[in-house]
């Protein structure tokens, strides 16, 4: 390799590292703005709430687990709305999915019209879509089950969409030479390479359904999230932090249960 070709190599390498800098200074820039605006550097609001902090932390301590009983069935009801809201999100998520990615949508203008309908889906929290068909549906888990299914389709729908473009194209193209149909080249060559892909995303939505599962009572959703607003509005600090441990042990052996099944799957 000659001097001239070395130089131009290191220039090159220089020349990436100074804007990988450049970028992670932006970024750097970027979220110490955020940091100012939202108030994060005003020491005197952190001085000024500690006593309130105390407090707080004082009555939550112990917790009161005297009305755990009446727990159980939210508890249930919140993991079946965690589970029939991920099932949802699948049978909703995988066609539309097949839609929006490139390689498998019938033409790009459909393919695009999907898409803009995930954004509008992801772009809604699932709390206001929880008020929205508390109001259409009534009270209980029904409610929280649609909100959640809604709002992960735009979600999961994309990074299934993302999955299946980045499929190895040979086995789409040997499909269709062989006179394989649409659905087909879909069942034989695409889902076959992304389905590893798919359950983890499925696995952690499920993971990530019981957590939200969880707030969507607050608006009357059902679920744990019901008896923990009434223990909020009574003030009763002691039950809130009781029901809050039991949240996370039910998250801790959600989450487990994940970890166990994309073992299972690999």
């Amino acid at each position: 390799m000659t001097s001239v070709a070395l130089e131009s190599i290191i220039a090159i390498d220089g020349q990436r590292r100074l804007r990988r800098l450049g970028a992670a200074c932006v970024v750097l820039l970027v979220c110490t703005l955020a940091l100012f605006v939202t108030g994060f550097f005003d020491a005197q609001r952190f001085i000024e709430g500690a006593p309130a902090i105390q407090q707080l932390a004082s009555e939550m301590v112990p917790p009161n687990f005297e009305r755990w009983e009446h727990w159980v069935i939210p508890l249930r009801d919140t993991l079946a709305m965690s589970i029939a809201g991920t099932a949802l999100t699948v049978l909703a998520s995988l066609p539309l999915a097949l839609v929006a990615a490139p390689n498998t949508a019938p033409n790009a203008v459909g393919g695009r019209i999907v898409r803009t309908i995930l954004a509008a889906f992801r772009s809604v929290p699932e709390i206001i879509l929880g008020i929205l068909f508390v109001a259409a549906v009534g009270f209980g888990a029904l409610p929280g089950v649609l909100a959640l299914a809604l709002h992960s389709t735009g979600m999961v729908a994309k990074f299934y969409a993302e999955a299946i473009e980045h499929v190895d194209p040979k086995p789409l193209e040997a499909a269709k030479a062989a006179g394989a149909s649409r659905f087909q080249v879909i069942t034989h060559a695409v889902l076959p390479q992304v389905l590893p892909q798919l359950a983890d995303i499925t696995i952690y939505r499920w993971e990530y359904h019981f957590r939200a599962s969880a707030v969507m009572g607050i608006v009357g959703a059902g679920g744990i999230g019901f008896e923990l607003m009434a223990a909020l509005r009574l003030i009763k600090y002691d039950e809130v932090s009781a029901i809050l441990l039991s949240i996370l042990i039910c998250v801790l052996v959600v989450d487990g249960i994940g970890s166990a099944l994309r073992k299972h799957l690999k």
